[in-house]
């Protein structure tokens, strides 16, 4: 019994992306956003109990990547469509047999996310370089950022003109869309958030990462999701190109 505990928190994590696609589908950003969070809290504890009950197994991993598909693959794909056809015709659209297909407009590129979030997901299954770092970004971290920006529209008066008008603009939506699906499957390598002590000069980036995520949360709310994504790769590459910092 002991080694389906973590696979019931990862199917909960399915669930979660199951719930969170229903309402992306029907442009609830909240609610969808707030069932991918907990999916994605379901997905670190599903790892995390694996590790301390030592029942780590090749079946677990299979299942990992096909919840995550779903939280972290369908569900921004999706948000990202919806928000182009939102910025298109500002309100949502159901499509019926009459109707010009959707898939003749500009916002089908949103999907490519989700075609991205594949190949990064069966890449990562067969990569055995992942145990203390990533390579590439994290699938979680991608949805974080696409969902955090219908969020951030919805909250317009909190922003900064030019935010709104950036999250407003397809062009720069598929931008976005283009330069996730490449930072995913990119060969980058990031740091995890993965302790092995808990001194200061070995984790001098993740400890300087959390404080910074701390202060832009408490000051830019919502909007400091995507920044935190951003400065996530940028410490990063500067560990990257100076080995020295741990």
């Amino acid at each position: 019994m002991r080694k389906h505990i973590p696979n019931l928190f990862t199917l909960g994590n399915l669930f979660c992306g199951i719930i969170a696609t229903i309402f992306a589908v029907n442009s609830n950003f909240r609610f969808a956003a707030l069932f991918v969070v907990c999916g994605i809290v379901l997905d670190f504890l599903d790892g995390f109990l694996a590790r301390l009950l030592k029942v780590s197994g090749e079946l677990g991993k299979q299942l990992d990547s096909l919840a995550d598909m779903v939280t972290s693959g369908a569900v921004p794909g999706i948000v990202m469509f919806k928000l182009m056809e939102l910025n298109l015709y500002k309100e949502p659209v159901i499509y019926s047999n009459n109707q010009f297909s959707p898939f003749f407009n500009i916002h089908i590129i949103g999907l490519v996310l989700t075609l991205g979030a594949c190949y990064r997901l069966a890449k990562f299954n067969l990569d055995i370089r992942q145990s203390d770092f990533f390579i590439g970004l994290p699938t979680p971290a991608m949805c974080l950022f696409v969902i955090s920006l219908p969020i951030i529209l919805e909250n317009a008066d909190n922003n900064l003109d030019f935010v709104n008008d950036l999250i407003s603009n397809n062009y720069f939506l598929i931008i976005i869309t283009l330069a996730l699906t490449y930072l995913m499957n990119a060969e980058i390598p990031l740091f995890s958030l993965k302790f092995k002590d808990f001194s200061f000069k070995k984790n001098f980036i993740t400890y300087l990462f959390l404080i910074c995520c701390v202060i832009l949360i408490f000051s830019l709310y919502f909007l400091s999701i995507p920044i935190i994504i951003i400065t996530y790769i940028t410490l990063s590459i500067i560990k990257n190109l100076n080995p020295k910092i741990q």
